[in-house]
């Protein structure tokens, strides 16, 4: 395994994290540390540090930015924390680039999954904090996390599909949707599930995801993509 050169990186952020460890922590999947007998440690105690460090600054923007019910709140946080969102930063950071993957990882497009790339990130947030500080740290989340949240709220990213999904089917239909596992698969830590999304006995939509929550969301957007047809059924 040769070694990884992060000046390119260290130069975009525009500052260095000095523990190389740390950052080669940050960037090491599970899968990694079973193939190369150097690697001792992945990065998911990180990325669960990160992930706490992220949701704390977006709370404390948010909640100084907008004088807002605490559901409002609760639904931009989710969109700018999100792991789609997260993803998209990933690669504008070019942080897939980076990652220690082993070869059937690799050979699986390990470098391009949304949640890899989210959870990477937030690993990478983890080892700023850590190695940093948090002024640091929050320069960094408001620079590339937090300055999207205009583009976010003009294009209604905050209205998840389930909340839109189930505004219309108790407005148009008097009806509330609910979701049933359809299979779920993979290992513990990659977990994938399939729901369908059902109102009353119908079922009208699909989706899956590494977690039901995201399985419920994607299957609500397939219902939403075909409202067409159950609307003409009220």
């Amino acid at each position: 395994m040769e070694s990884v050169d992060f000046s390119s990186l260290h130069k975009l952020i525009g500052f260095e994290i000095g523990n190389e460890k740390l950052l080669l922590e940050a960037f090491t999947h599970r899968s990694a540390v079973n193939e190369f007998s150097q690697l001792k440690v992945h990065n998911e105690r990180l990325e669960f540090l990160g992930d706490a460090v992220l949701e704390l600054i977006a709370t404390e923007f948010l909640f100084e930015t907008f004088d807002s019910p605490e559901g409002e709140l609760t639904s931009l946080r989710s969109a700018l924390v999100k792991g789609e969102h997260l993803a998209t930063i990933a690669r504008k950071l070019h942080l897939g680039s980076y990652l220690l993957l082993s070869k059937g990882e690799e050979r699986s497009g390990g470098r391009e999954k949304d949640y890899l790339l989210a959870n990477l990130l937030e690993a990478f947030i983890g080892a700023i904090y850590l190695d940093r500080g948090l002024e640091k740290t929050q320069q960094f989340i408001h620079e590339w996390i937090l300055a999207d949240l205009d583009s976010i709220i003009q294009s209604r990213q905050h209205i998840d599909a389930k909340s839109e999904f189930q505004e219309l089917t108790q407005g148009e239909l008097g009806v509330t949707p609910h979701y049933e596992l359809i299979s779920e698969s993979g290992l513990d830590h990659e977990k994938s599930f399939v729901l369908a999304a059902y109102l009353g006995d119908q079922k009208v939509g699909e989706g899956s995801g590494n977690s039901k929550k995201q399985a419920q969301i994607n299957a609500a957007a397939d219902a939403l993509s075909h409202r067409e047809e159950w609307l003409k059924r009220k």
